[in-house]
């Protein structure tokens, strides 16, 4: 294994999965109370939006990560997550076909405390990259 891929795995964000949300499988992002506390408290009240981008990294031997890009239009606010694409490919199933996700804590029960809903400005965006994703797992070396 290269130390570049080593590196990146290293990287990748822990608590990606899916729960039900009002009845919908949706794509969620853990993140530590405190951050979360803190996005919270900047934008609670206000209207805001949230620009998503999802930024491919793959090598060609069958290994793709995903840069998820959150960038906040009020509280000067940007997260960014690495995804693994080959571990976490359900999320991105479910980020296509719903075109949302949440952010949660881990302290907070999935769906039943407050998440922070994000709907995708550009549902093709996550269409494409699942595409993207899909082919990119396969090695094109074989």
């Amino acid at each position: 294994m290269s130390d570049e891929l080593q590196k990146m795995l290293d990287s990748v964000h822990v608590g990606i999965t899916t729960f039900d949300f009002e009845g919908k499988e949706t794509p969620c992002i853990s993140i530590d109370d405190e951050k979360y506390g803190l996005i919270r408290a900047k934008i609670e009240g206000q209207p805001f939006s949230v620009n998503t981008d999802l930024n491919i990294l793959q090598d060609g031997l069958g290994n793709v990560f995903v840069e998820i890009i959150l960038t906040f239009s009020i509280g000067n606010i940007s997260e960014k997550f690495l995804v693994n694409g080959k571990t976490d490919l359900n999320f991105f199933e479910v980020l296509a076909n719903t075109s949302m996700l949440v952010l949660n804590s881990p302290e907070s029960r999935y769906g039943q405390d407050n998440v922070i809903a994000i709907q995708l400005p550009r549902p093709e965006k996550a269409h494409d990259a699942l595409e993207i994703i899909k082919n990119a797992l396969i090695p094109k070396n074989q």
